[in-house]
């Protein structure tokens, strides 16, 4: 059994609309990104995985469809579906394959071509959800967020500067879909969605690919001499607590607890974070399920700077799904490129200081997935 798994290599397409290329496109020029960052050639991967949940392309054994377009040597090819949660799913399987030994290398590709509007959940059945209006995913946050700001004050202008900062932090980021500023005052202003999340709290629906090459630390002390570890991963899904929401633990609590236990450490050892940021109100919540600051105190945390690249907790330093565009099935692969990047010291404008410890958190309809990374 091998007891390291080492992030090898990375590799994105830009997020976009890029009506003129397909899904083999996306992916492809992601994975080569990936294979070069790694300095390995495709022969040297092992097992492939693929995050997708829809879209345009291929409705069935896309994941051998994607992988011929790099080669063909026989590897065993896995399609996994979390919805947004997709890529980050399908790398911890691999790194389930990889510390138990069956296999060195495996690649997992994540990438996604949306139509553009509201996201669709399901199909036509009035289950639990669906009648409560929890399948609509801008109305599921902004219930949430009016629970927390009857409970504790929590303002709209303390959801809204999650989009200020967050447009900003993509400003560096030549991958971002969004690479504009954006004030407040813009951000409050903009067309109600549902109260008190505005339009430019929410991500758009987007194109791109992301690729992560995981590697045993045998095989990746051959071609690095600083490897980045993939130390810990836990996944979960929600839990019912009596219709308590807010008062009870959420997935993303239980998961996180999980992940730190394995890891060996605590939420205060976590240097930068990646967070599912769908719409504001996933950043202010996240980081009190993670255990970052107290119940409560997430809104004034996140408006006075406590999230900011030079903040005490950095968060989305590549513009999040807000700003860097949310690709459904590459959204977890690309969270994993930006630790990793600020684990490397190669984020360049966006780099945090004494960063040596990572965290992704990344949620899909029915499931969240936390991974944890270190030097």
């Amino acid at each position: 059994m091998s007891d390291g798994v080492v992030v090898l290599g990375v590799g994105l397409h830009p997020f976009g609309r890029f009506p003129e290329l397909t899904i083999d496109d996306l992916a492809r020029e992601a994975a080569l990104a990936a294979l070069d960052d790694a300095g390995i050639t495709f022969r040297e991967i092992e097992a492939g995985l693929v995050g997708r949940v829809g879209g345009t392309g291929p409705p069935v054994g896309v994941g051998t469809h994607l992988f011929a377009q790099l080669g063909q040597h026989g590897i065993p090819v896995t399609n996994v579906e979390l919805a947004c949660g997709s890529s980050s799913r399908a790398l911890m399987h691999a790194a389930d394959m990889i510390r138990a030994g069956t296999a060195d290398t495996a690649m997992v590709i994540g990438v996604e071509k949306m139509e553009r509007g509201m996201l669709r959940v399901g199909g036509a059945s009035e289950n639990y959800a669906s009648l409560m209006g929890l399948n609509v995913m801008p109305a599921a946050y902004a219930m949430r967020a009016q629970r927390h700001m009857a409970d504790y004050g929590t303002k709209p202008e303390h959801f809204a500067q999650v989009s200020v900062k967050s447009h900003r932090n993509a400003m560096s980021n030549p991958f971002a879909q969004y690479r504009i500023a954006i004030t407040l005052e813009e951000v409050l202003n903009s067309r109600m969605v549902c109260d008190p999340i505005t339009l430019y709290q929410c991500c758009p629906t987007s194109d791109g690919a992301s690729a992560v090459i995981l590697a045993s630390e045998a095989f990746a002390r051959t071609h690095t001499a600083s490897p980045v570890f993939m130390r810990a991963w836990a996944g979960g899904s929600p839990v019912y607590d009596n219709g308590r929401e807010g008062e009870g633990e959420g997935p993303t609590s239980l998961v996180a607890k999980r992940a730190y236990e394995r890891a060996g450490i605590g939420p205060g050892d976590i240097d930068v974070t990646q967070l599912h940021d769908a719409f504001t109100p996933g950043e202010i919540l996240t980081i009190e399920d993670l255990g970052y600051v107290p119940r409560g105190q997430g809104g004034p945390f996140v408006f006075e700077g406590g999230t900011e690249i030079t903040g005490e907790r950095p968060v989305n330093t590549d513009g999040g799904l807000l700003s860097r565009g949310h690709p459904m099935g590459a959204t977890g692969g690309a969270m994993v490129t930006e630790i990793v990047r600020q684990l490397r010291r190669q984020a360049g404008e966006r780099q945090v200081r004494n960063c040596r410890t990572g965290l992704a958190q990344n949620a899909g309809i029915g499931g969240v997935n936390v991974l944890v990374f270190s030097t």
